[in-house]
Protein backbone atom coordinates (compact mmCIF):
# COMPACT_ATOMS: atom_id res chain seq x y z
CA UNK A 1 0.00 0.00 0.00
CA UNK A 2 1.41 3.38 -0.99
CA UNK A 3 1.02 6.57 0.98
CA UNK A 4 -0.03 9.93 -0.40
CA UNK A 5 2.48 12.77 -0.32
CA UNK A 6 0.14 14.72 1.98
CA UNK A 7 0.46 11.96 4.62
CA UNK A 8 4.24 12.26 4.45
CA UNK A 9 3.98 16.04 4.87
CA UNK A 10 1.78 15.75 7.99
CA UNK A 11 4.08 13.09 9.45
CA UNK A 12 7.07 15.31 8.69
CA UNK A 13 5.58 18.31 10.49
CA UNK A 14 4.46 16.33 13.55
CA UNK A 15 7.81 14.57 13.90
CA UNK A 16 9.79 17.79 13.44
CA UNK A 17 7.73 19.51 16.13
CA UNK A 18 8.74 16.83 18.61
CA UNK A 19 12.32 16.73 17.33
CA UNK A 20 12.76 20.50 17.47
CA UNK A 21 11.45 20.71 21.03
CA UNK A 22 13.96 18.02 21.96
CA UNK A 23 16.78 19.91 20.24
CA UNK A 24 15.88 23.20 21.93
CA UNK A 25 15.75 21.56 25.37
CA UNK A 26 19.08 19.75 24.89
CA UNK A 27 20.69 22.89 23.45
CA UNK A 28 19.48 24.91 26.43
CA UNK A 29 20.95 22.41 28.88
CA UNK A 30 24.28 22.49 27.03
CA UNK A 31 24.55 26.24 26.38
CA UNK A 32 22.46 27.66 29.24
CA UNK A 33 21.27 30.29 26.77
CA UNK A 34 17.64 30.18 25.64
CA UNK A 35 18.28 32.48 22.67
CA UNK A 36 21.08 30.23 21.40
CA UNK A 37 18.96 27.11 21.98
CA UNK A 38 16.07 28.63 20.02
CA UNK A 39 18.46 29.58 17.20
CA UNK A 40 19.80 26.05 16.97
CA UNK A 41 16.26 24.64 17.06
CA UNK A 42 14.97 26.96 14.36
CA UNK A 43 17.80 26.13 11.97
CA UNK A 44 17.43 22.37 12.39
CA UNK A 45 13.65 22.63 12.12
CA UNK A 46 13.83 23.47 8.42
CA UNK A 47 16.84 21.41 7.40
CA UNK A 48 15.62 18.23 9.06
CA UNK A 49 12.05 18.70 7.83
CA UNK A 50 13.28 18.75 4.26
CA UNK A 51 15.58 15.77 4.80
CA UNK A 52 12.84 13.76 6.53
CA UNK A 53 10.31 14.41 3.77
CA UNK A 54 12.62 13.07 1.06
CA UNK A 55 13.66 10.17 3.29
CA UNK A 56 9.99 9.28 3.83
CA UNK A 57 9.18 9.48 0.11
CA UNK A 58 12.17 7.31 -0.78
CA UNK A 59 11.11 4.66 1.73
CA UNK A 60 7.58 4.75 0.30
CA UNK A 61 9.05 3.48 -2.98
CA UNK A 62 10.91 0.59 -1.33
CA UNK A 63 8.99 -2.65 -0.85
CA UNK A 64 11.15 -3.86 2.04
CA UNK A 65 8.98 -4.79 5.04
CA UNK A 66 5.67 -4.21 3.27
CA UNK A 67 3.07 -6.94 3.20
CA UNK A 68 1.40 -7.17 -0.16
CA UNK A 69 -2.33 -7.91 -0.17
CA UNK A 70 -3.26 -11.13 -1.92
CA UNK A 71 -4.07 -10.68 -5.59
CA UNK A 72 -7.35 -12.55 -5.16
CA UNK A 73 -8.97 -11.24 -2.01
CA UNK A 74 -12.34 -12.83 -2.78
CA UNK A 75 -12.78 -15.95 -0.66
CA UNK A 76 -15.66 -18.33 -0.26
Amino acid sequence: MKEKASRSIVKTISWRTIGTLDTVIISYFITGDLKMAASIGSIELFTKMILYYFHERAWNKIDYGKIKPPSNDYQI
